[in-house]
């Protein structure tokens, strides 16, 4: 789950951009995403980059600025 680092949750968080990459064999390559926290303002990137890594598929994952990644389920649905 992606959660805005200040608020410590994905309840404010807005994708303001989304990109997907496919190959020609319509394998998934790429996952580009932009948010926004609507609560605090914070901003940040989700960017998945497709591997075969079928044990740990969290690896080619990497955020960047106010965003975090975690395991963690939401508490609320």
């Amino acid at each position: 789950m992606i959660e805005c680092a200040n608020c410590e949750t994905a309840q404010f968080l807005q994708i303001t951009r989304s990109r997907v990459y496919f190959e020609a064999d319509e394998l998934l390559r790429e996952i580009d995403e932009r948010y926004e926290c609507t609560l605090c303002g914070a901003t940040g990137s989700y960017t998945y980059t497709g591997t075969d890594n079928e044990v740990d598929p969290d690896a080619s994952a990497t955020v960047a600025g106010g965003v975090t990644l975690t395991r963690r389920k939401p508490e609320h649905a």
